[in-house]
């Protein structure tokens, strides 16, 4: 018999769910997650296993989603309550614990090509006032020639045919980004940046470096990193949660240096961790072979961990490890380590500290395909050299 501080949990698992109140009116749920796209996408698969993937914001409305779903396509739906990693990548480790064939990845995505499974993106279209972002562009760019690459939130995405037509009459030398979902097809042309699952083509002479960015979502990682990556451009952002635009004043040179720091800590670290923060974008195996191989040329040993969703109480329990380097998607790489213990690096970052024939440009890397063999930014690693023959190394931080 369960006493009252104890129980094996039976009560728990045979209790009935009742559907929560719906983030988004009823009336609007067939429009809010594009039901008729999503089923078309299943029929047309012949899947008749299907996994749904919520953000916690979205999850309320999971359970009419999924039986709306299962009335239109006749297959069984399951919803992933918990993600294994960041909401923003597909897990297919948890779609295929139930024998998944494609997931429906609803609300933010990174758009990180996937490694097996057929994904369909449904961002939710959240309401954006164009009216408003048009002002608010005329104010932040009141020069008609202006050169601007305009950058967006994927839950807006569905605004942005509109903000174009009301913006490109005007600004002859505006450029509107496109989401690219997987991988994008054929190669890259001159001037063309694939970059976060957008692509843009810049025809000007002087190349991105000519142009202003103008992003259009709330503060956040997704800024962060596109700040950080074209740190040669100055941005603006407007919020459609606030309704005001603004010029963005992170000083990226500042978020560089303490970047730059850590590269430095790394460079003096003997013991690494490597964090494994995805196991459904495709390549992660690859550049998880990449770093030990880079490790253990530089003499330093690594151990490679999977602990899910990384937090400071978490990373605590490794006390002989100097530094962590967190292998996840481009919007999640740039954690703050400021709480940690250790710190926490990219995979960019560690290559700065590791691999001498890799020197510091300016441009800075946040999605680790990019380091790989054949991809635009590898760089081979020297031949060994002799212990008699290494130039010393003298740390910037210890002396």
């Amino acid at each position: 018999m369960a006493t009252a501080f104890s129980s094996d949990g039976e009560a728990a698992l045979r209790r009935e769910l009742r559907a929560a109140v719906a983030a988004a009116p009823r009336s609007d749920l067939d429009g809010f997650y594009e039901m008729g796209r999503a089923a078309a996408f299943v029929r047309d698969g012949g899947f008749r296993k299907v996994a749904l993937q919520f953000p916690d914001e979205l999850l309320a409305d999971a359970v009419e989603v999924a039986g709306r779903m299962e009335a239109a396509t006749g297959a069984q739906m399951y919803v992933l309550g918990d993600t294994t990693y960041g909401s923003c990548c597909v897990d297919e480790v948890a779609a295929e614990h139930v024998g998944a064939e494609a997931v429906l990845h609803y609300g933010p995505a990174c758009l990180s090509p996937c490694r097996k499974l057929p994904v369909l993106h449904i961002f939710g279209q959240q309401p954006l006032d164009v009216g408003r972002c048009t002002e608010s562009f005329r104010e932040l760019y009141p020069e008609q020639q202006s050169c601007v690459v305009v950058l967006y939130d994927v839950v807006y995405a569905h605004a942005m045919g509109e903000l174009e037509q009301q913006l490109c009459p005007e600004y002859p030398n505006i450029i509107f980004s496109r989401l690219v979902c997987g991988y994008p097809p054929g190669p890259a042309v001159p001037g063309e940046e694939r970059k976060f699952g957008r692509q843009f083509l810049v025809e000007a002479a002087g190349g991105l470096q000519d142009y202003a960015m103008f992003y259009v979502g709330a503060e956040g990682l997704a800024l962060t990193s596109f700040m950080l990556t074209w740190n040669c451009c100055p941005f603006s952002s407007f919020n459609p949660v606030t309704g005001c635009g603004r010029r963005e004043t992170l000083n990226v040179n500042r978020a560089l240096m303490r970047r730059l720091y850590l590269v430095e800590r790394a460079r003096d670290a003997s013991v690494v961790g490597i964090l494994v923060g995805t196991l459904g974008v495709a390549g992660y195996l690859t550049v998880l072979q990449h770093l030990r191989q880079l490790l253990c040329r530089a003499g330093k040993r690594s151990y490679t961990l999977a602990v899910g969703k990384p937090n400071p109480a978490k990373l605590a329990n490794f006390l002989e490890v100097d530094i962590f380097v967190l292998v996840a998607c481009a919007q999640n790489s740039l954690l703050d380590s400021s709480d940690f213990y250790r710190p926490v690096v990219t995979p960019y970052e560690l290559e700065l500290a590791c691999n001498p024939a890799r020197e510091w440009t300016g441009n800075y890397l946040t999605d680790f395909r990019d380091l790989l063999p054949g991809a635009c930014a590898h760089v081979e690693l020297p031949p060994a050299v002799p212990a008699e023959e290494a130039v010393p190394d003298v740390s910037l931080i210890t002396g």
